[in-house]
């Protein structure tokens, strides 16, 4: 193939509000599901997955309010083969300008054994679900979940059966990332050639990352036929997670010459969603992720450096701009003011409000105090930590360790709770766990750590470190993150942060339950 082949439309899905947020640990607030949503909408997503309506009451409104403010994107949610889940995801959706209801069952022998199901009972099944959702909506996707691993004659014949009850887009899951490239190609090509009807629907892959293959497996399959992708900003999802949206737009985009196709994603809004996506996830994008990564555009070899000053070309296949980083670079200190902050900031992917600029702006300049020069990942830590934090309950106000060569180690703090301080100091084997345990001690709850994780933002002995902490309750899972110069002052607001989190939950659970479960009077 030639770039003058004509360009092929592929459209974007991205299901990660839906598909990504399952991720254990990745839980979303209402508020920041309504962000995210927004910026993929005005990036050009042609489809957002915005949730599973009948999981929860939470997911209803998310998917709700996401319908009512979209602008462009076709607002879709997902609904299991009942006719219950149907009507509640319709409920959900249908405010958008352009809904849409995506139900599925699992087809393969493995899944048919879940609901104990016959192939003529699931044929059935299928028949009067994609029914019923097109009775309610004219734009229906439908998913064999598990295809990759059904059957072939009874793949075609369920996808004939869902297209004659009038689902209009067909998606392929490869639900446990079992495919390969060749496998994915195939399989697309043969569907399209072999079931009636095939033609006049879209096909779609929705591949998973378990074997490292999602953006392989995705643009395999768009190669032969299927012109929907779907995916999620840095890749998120469940285990491995799913196929990376900015891979596959960037692939497309770069390789235009072997792959002529276009999407609508405006590319240089790819750095910013994907920061945001990983601060309110908690999950931090690797250092060598493709297209976003920290290193993505870093040289540090000697011979690389000397070919980019040459020629940039020499050793990167697209510009820095294209996926809206900046080459402009503003050493940031602490005699920096807040228009070099707002600027940095805003190439950074952060457009801030003037109240919200100086409420990082005092960050900034404690920071400054503490490092030589601020970094962009420095800046990035801040805004991880800026939001919300007015309405906390919990606030750390004074901490200090004391620590030896022999244990236990001793922690003294100082909680600002409801507006009242709070003091309270407490052994542990090592300063953070002695934190931890006068922090529990001022607060006490049911939650387990799931995980603690300390990144070096920087490089140096004054580099901030950012720490995240997950907690657990009665299936509830929290995240919080912090970062400081200090790692255990970091590790103690990251800990009440998710406590925070933890509250927050608890009252969208429970209105009307009382989430102080201490005395504080009897504390001290």
């Amino acid at each position: 193939m030639t770039s003058k082949v004509k360009q092929d439309r592929v459209l974007i899905f991205d299901t990660t509000l839906r598909d990504g947020e399952q991720s254990p640990g990745a839980t979303m607030t209402h508020t920041e599901k309504l962000e995210i949503a927004e910026m993929l909408d005005t990036m050009g997503v042609d489809i957002i997955e915005a949730g599973f309506p009948i999981a929860s009451e939470g997911d209803f409104e998310a998917v709700s309010d996401i319908a009512k403010q979209a602008q462009t994107s076709v607002i879709c949610g997902l609904a299991r083969a009942n006719l219950k889940d149907i009507d509640r995801c319709w409920e959900a959706v249908r405010h958008a300008k352009r809904p849409r209801i995506h139900t599925f069952i699992g087809t393969s022998p493995l899944h048919r054994a879940i609901p104990n199901l016959t192939m003529d009972e699931m044929a059935d099944r299928i028949h009067e679900t994609v029914t019923h959702a097109r009775n309610l909506c004219d734009n229906v996707q439908w998913s064999p979940m598990d295809a990759t691993r059904t059957e072939y004659d009874y793949l075609c014949r369920v996808i004939e059966i869902a297209i004659k009850a009038g689902a209009t887009t067909i998606n392929i899951p490869d639900t446990v990332g079992y495919t390969a490239p060749r496998e994915s190609a195939d399989l697309i090509a043969r569907l399209i050639a072999d079931v009636p009807g095939a033609p006049d629907v879209t096909f779609a892959t929705h591949c998973h990352n378990d074997l490292g293959m999602a953006t392989a497996n995705s643009l395999a399959a768009v190669e032969a036929g299927a012109r929907q992708i779907e995916c999620t900003i840095n890749g998120l999802g469940e285990r491995a997670g799913n196929t990376a949206l900015e891979e596959v737009v960037m692939a497309m985009k770069v390789r235009n010459d072997i792959m002529p196709f276009t999407t609508g994603i405006d590319s240089t809004k790819l750095m910013a969603i994907s920061r945001r996506v990983a601060t309110v996830s908690g999950f931090a994008v690797q250092f060598n992720k493709a297209i976003v990564g920290k290193n993505a555009f870093a040289h540090e070899s000697g011979i690389h450096q000397d070919g980019m000053l040459k020629n940039a070309e020499t050793f990167e296949i697209m510009r820095p701009e294209d996926v809206g980083l900046t080459e402009t670079n503003i050493v940031m200190g602490k005699h920096s003011g807040r228009a070099a902050l707002r600027s940095k900031l805003k190439d950074l992917g952060f457009d801030l409000a003037d109240n919200q600029l100086n409420d990082v702006f005092v960050r900034f300049k404690a920071l400054a105090d503490r490092k030589k020069e601020v970094f962009d990942d420095d800046l990035v830590a801040l805004m991880r930590v800026q939001e919300g934090e007015a309405d906390d309950r919990v606030k750390v106000k004074f901490l200090r360790v004391i620590c030896g060569t022999e244990a236990p180690q001793s922690a003294d703090i100082t909680l600002t709770i409801d507006g009242e301080d709070h003091q309270m100091t407490a052994q542990g084997d090592g300063p953070v766990d002695a934190t931890f345990a006068a922090i529990n001690a001022l607060f006490p709850h049911s939650a387990t750590l799931q995980l603690y994780q300390v990144h070096a933002v920087t490089e140096g002995t004054d580099a901030q470190a950012t720490v995240s902490v997950r907690l657990e309750e009665d299936g509830r899972i929290v995240t919080g993150q912090s970062a400081d110069t200090d790692t255990v002052v970091a590790s103690a607001k990251a800990y009440v942060s998710a406590l925070n989190n933890l509250l927050v939950r608890r009252t969208k659970s429970d209105p009307d339950a009382d989430v102080k479960q201490v005395s504080y009077k009897d504390v001290g």
